[in-house]
């Protein structure tokens, strides 16, 4: 493979600086690196997914460039593989001639989850990554910043734009001691932290990985660590790039493109939190939040019926390898649904070569192709009532498939144990070792799933079937919002509440007009009527509180609302990646000054919010009116947001920037 040379701008002398602060460093392009400032910086790759890749590359062709101007662009496959009618094959198709025409790797169905061939193949440390998926940061686990985003902020960097984000608080997190004990793994770690901290305890953070612990970690333990940190809210954690990071990129082939890359000794962090591996025990996060998180032990005796193993979070050759080592000679209990997705086809092929694959089917499971599977509902959902432990990232209610289910994440070896037993137990109790692991010396590579970009692209045609449809664009902001709440909600609303997934919705992702009957469908399945019906009368407003908007990246949850004429968000506080979101698309989020006042609105009420545009580039506060009541709300934008909600949104913007 032909790769783009690394450009080691950190190997200049940084004294006193942290490994995010080395990096964001050497790609800064404007602004200053002070918590909580707007900075420009500059992107090595950017890659999609196929749920939300069809919208990035439409609105990419809707802009004035004709190739991408990013380094490195990967468009994957792996999210929406069932093929049961034209939908999802037509899109596939669309994105392998996309990605043909712009200049971009494509990686094929069957290749894998983007997350773990990404670290595969291109990840590398002290690069500075976008995804148009949450779960991003899974390659911070190779010392490199990677970021989720929506799709319309990836297009406008792959168009040659900076990627502006507001400088984040730096956390050191603490690794003390090792984990030599058995049944004890790094989604343990990652399930610890999300007990002490929440899921809203990442919010305007990025977590940097440290101590004894970090060093003793592999790459792909460290990649289920910082997979997860998403459900924290953070924007993203890495770890460093040392010799367990050398000798993984040897094994893939590629060591040329290691460097160390090491926080200074004097390095400074804004939080220090610290956690002792020695005395951390196999833990499980509860129905239906990634922070419900206690021992497993506490829960012990409770009834199993379904396990899934795999997803971006714990698919590695090492997750597969661990639990092919505890089926071996024992069976899958009777009462339960035994399913594994491999996270990629190297890592599928390494298990059918050294007998792995033939331990997890004589022992009963159900083996799924390489792809993101059950976790986003595309199969494998469980029987109402039913218990299904799971090791991917996220348990939000309906997520599987079922509303009526109740979903806990655990590790993987604590995963299988319990798949063996049929009810829940420490895994300690087993009385079944794991088989030792080392990281393989040489990883099997063959690349005839991954096709590189074509220099000549003056024949290709881009291929659209009839279910993509045009990007929808958004009015300016009017200078007045009349508009009626649609719906109030509590707090840690998440993408999935807003827009969900599962194989019924997320064919049709590059059809908004027929994905935005799906809006809020889990919550209010009259949603979606009522909104249309209010559009023609000023539009509506949703109320939250807080952490809102958390979750996946998908832009859909911004994207289907404003087609049904929302005009503006109001809540306490929003999930970063959703907030950039509505920006993205026109829709004003918006904050309660006053929190209290959160109890002043009812849905039903319709708000009046005069001077939109005066306020916008005033000082942001606005008076709302609702028959009597009367309260202010702000909206916190920089003078780029403030552009962008003005012209209607991102693409407005990004498109009139392209007339300069």
């Amino acid at each position: 493979m032909d790769f783009i040379p690394a450009v080691e701008y950190w190997q200049e002398e940084m004294l006193g600086k942290n490994i995010v602060e080395k990096i964001f460093s050497s790609h800064l392009e404007y602004g200053e690196m002070k918590a909580g400032e707007p900075i420009g910086l500059r992107i090595d790759e950017v890659y999609t997914q196929d749920a939300t890749g069809t919208m990035t590359w439409l609105q990419f062709e809707a802009m004035c460039i004709d190739r991408v101007k990013v380094p490195l662009a990967v468009s994957y496959i792996d999210h929406n593989m069932i093929q049961s009618n034209f939908m999802n094959p037509d899109d596939h198709l669309f994105l392998q001639t996309a990605a043909a025409s712009f200049g971009a790797w494509f990686s094929k169905p069957g290749n894998g989850i983007c997350h773990q061939v990404n670290l595969e193949r291109f990840a590398r440390p002290g690069w500075i990554g976008l995804g148009t998926d949450s779960h991003t940061p899974t390659n911070g686990g190779m010392g490199m910043i990677a970021i989720g985003v929506g799709g319309l902020d990836a297009a406008t960097v792959m168009a040659g734009n900076a990627f502006e984000v507001k400088m984040p608080r730096v956390v050191k997190v603490d690794l003390k001691g090792t984990l030599k004990r058995p049944y004890v793994s790094a989604m343990d770690i990652i399930l610890e932290l999300l007990r002490r901290l929440t899921v809203k305890g990442g919010v305007g953070k990025i977590f940097e990985y440290g101590g004894e612990g970090a060093f003793d970690l592999n790459v792909t333990e460290r990649a289920t660590i910082t997979n997860m940190g998403a459900e924290l809210g953070a924007t993203t954690s890495v770890f460093p790039s040392d010799d367990k990071t050398r000798q993984f990129l040897k094994a893939q082939g590629r060591e040329d493109h290691w460097t160390e890359l090491l926080a200074d000794d004097d390095a400074s962090y804004d939080e220090v939190i610290e956690i002792d591996l020695d005395k951390l025990e196999p833990m499980i996060a509860q129905p239906h939040s990634p922070d419900a998180v206690v021992p497993i032990k506490e829960l012990a005796g409770k009834k199993v019926d379904q396990v899934c193993i795999g997803s971006c979070t714990n698919s590695s050759y090492q997750a597969m390898r661990a639990v092919a080592s505890v089926l071996r000679g024992n069976r899958v209990a009777d009462a339960v649904n035994l399913h594994i997705n491999p996270g990629s086809k190297q890592v599928y092929e390494m298990i059918a070569s050294d007998g792995s694959l033939a331990d997890m089917i004589s022992a009963g499971a159900r083996m799924l192709e390489a792809s993101c599977g059950p976790c986003i509902g595309m199969g494998g959902s469980p029987a109402t009532g039913q218990v299904s432990v799971r090791t991917y990232n996220r348990n939000f209610k309906g997520r599987s498939g079922n509303k009526e289910a109740f979903t806990y994440l655990a590790s993987p070896v604590s995963a299988v144990a319990m798949a063996i037993k049929g009810e829940m137990m420490d895994p300690r109790e087993l009385g079944v070792g794991i088989e030792s692991y080392n990281e393989p010396d040489v990883y099997p590579i063959d690349n005839n799933l991954l096709i590189p970009p074509l220099d000549d692209t003056s024949t290709v045609a881009i291929i659209k079937g009839p279910n993509i449809k045009d990007v929808p664009v958004k009015e300016p902001v009017a200078e007045k919002i009349e508009a009626e709440v649609l719906l109030k909600l509590g707090d840690n609303i998440t993408t999935d509440d807003i827009m969900p997934a599962g194989s019924a919705v997320l064919p049709f992702r590059s059809n908004i007009p027929a994905i935005s009957e799906y809006v809020f469908f889990n919550v209010d399945e009259t949603f979606s009527k009522r909104a249309t019906e209010a559009k023609g009368k000023g539009g509506g407003v949703i109320v939250g509180a807080d952490n809102y908007g958390q979750g996946s990246s998908r832009e859909h949850a911004a994207l289907a609302p404003m087609f049904l004429g929302v005009q503006a968000v109001i809540t306490r506080s929003f999930a970063r990646i959703h907030r950039s979101n509505l920006i993205n698309f026109g829709i004003l989020p918006m904050l309660f000054e006053d929190p209290a006042d959160y109890d002043k609105v009812s849905q039903g009420d319709k708000l009046v919010i005069k001077d939109v545009k005066k306020n916008l580039e005033g000082d942001q506060r606005y008076e709302v009116t609702s028959g009597k009541q009367k309260f202010t709300v702000i909206s916190d934008l920089n003078d780029r947001e403030k552009e962008i909600i003005t012209s209607g949104g991102l693409l407005s913007f990004a498109r009139k920037m392209c007339s300069l």
